[in-house]
């Protein structure tokens, strides 16, 4: 799971001006005759905040009375689970986390709909790292001043911090000295913004299709691999400078040539890559998960894993429970995190496969093989 030259992580949606649920988002802040609001910025401290949905009184129609339904169903419906292992591992380096609502849960007043977060962080030279970015990532979003209007920004900016603030940590600390991948999810209204540093993956079901929410950043990948030429690293024997299996990591400050300084970028980068959708009425789930898991499932072998539990039993956290159970039969020698969150209520419902009808013909000489055959 290669980054291609020609492919675009994000949506449409995602390179205008209004980057995520722009209905959502202009409500917030205008008023019901469709001027703006003023809002806080380091100039002034006057802010005005209006209900969500502002715009109904100036569009009164049946499709956005269905899209403020939607986006209810889909805050009544939202669950999640996760589960963890230690798999053949000597230690437990893979950490995550689940928060239903990003600003109530550091006291931050936002406007609009709840921000949802979740993540799996997968360590490796020590679980310092992860338990770090685990820990603050979502402090730094949730502070940041664009927040929530802004999450594609917000997000990226946010893990260069994060990083940044770990390498102030670990200098002080030189025990605290490892690495980590970081896959985030966010939930917002309808829009889901997945952001990958790593090889954990995100996988949509759509109706029973996985759709794939993140690329693994490996040294194989083409992309991956010019990038890290291009600020002066290499790969050898299928690792970053011949030390890393991953060529975007959080922390590793203390490898030699891989972060960079301001003046100059090193090939370790701790930017994410950003993908961004919206949700349909056919997305069932998503399954966040460390390479571990990957390491033996298919994503679309997952999402039909994953639906065939959650019709049995409909239980999203043992659901992660019996990925993780069937990764460590499959032999899995690594850590295995998985975090699911389910965007129904009900279970998925079966899909019917529509069998395409094949006709078969068997050749001159074969129909005369069989004919001598059948006369013996």
């Amino acid at each position: 799971m290669c980054v291609q030259d020609a492919e675009k992580d994000m949506d449409n949606a995602s390179t205008n001006s209004w980057p995520l649920h722009c209905h959502l988002l202009l409500a917030t802040h205008m008023d019901k005759k469709g001027s703006f609001f003023r809002t806080s910025t380091p100039d002034t401290t006057d802010t005005t905040v209006q209900t969500s949905f502002p715009l109904e009184s100036i569009y009164e129609d049946q499709v956005i009375a269905d899209k403020k339904q939607n986006q209810m169903n889909l805050a009544t419906a939202l669950r999640s689970g996760e589960w963890s292992d230690i798999g053949e591992r000597p230690y437990m380096e893979d950490t995550h986390i689940c928060i239903g609502d990003l600003a109530k849960k550091f006291n931050y007043n936002a406007p609009g709909e709840a921000v949802s977060f979740y993540g799996v962080f997968d360590g490796h030279g020590g679980k310092s790292a992860a338990q770090f970015v685990r820990d603050n990532l979502p402090r730094f979003i949730v502070e940041d001043v664009n927040f929530p209007l802004e999450l594609e920004k917000v997000v990226k900016r946010s893990f260069l911090e994060t990083d940044a603030a770990f390498l102030k940590s670990s200098s002080q600390e030189p025990s605290l000295s490892s690495g980590t991948t970081a896959l985030t999810a966010i939930i917002f209204g309808r829009s889901l913004l997945v952001a990958n540093v790593g090889d954990c993956r995100a996988v949509l079901s759509r109706h029973g299709r996985a759709i794939e929410m993140s690329k693994d950043h490996r040294p194989n990948c083409v992309n991956e691999r010019t990038r890290v030429e291009s600020l002066g690293g290499f790969i050898d024997d299928g690792y970053l400078n011949g030390q890393l299996g991953i060529t975007r990591a959080m922390g590793d400050w203390h490898l030699e040539g891989m972060k960079g300084t301001s003046e100059k970028e090193g090939p370790l980068s701790a930017e994410p890559e950003l993908k961004l959708m919206t949700l349909t009425k056919e997305d069932e789930f998503l399954i966040i998960a460390s390479d571990g898991i990957w390491d033996v499932f298919s994503s679309q072998n997952a999402v039909d894993f994953a639906r065939r539990r959650l019709q049995e039993h409909n239980d999203e956290k043992l659901c992660c429970k019996e990925i993780v159970q069937e990764a460590i039969k499959r032999e899995s020698t690594d850590n295995l995190t998985v975090v699911m969150v389910c965007f129904n209520s009900d279970p998925p419902t079966p899909v019917v496969v529509e069998r395409t009808r094949v006709r078969r013909s068997i050749s001159a000489e074969g129909l005369q093989n069989l004919r001598s055959l059948l006369k013996e």
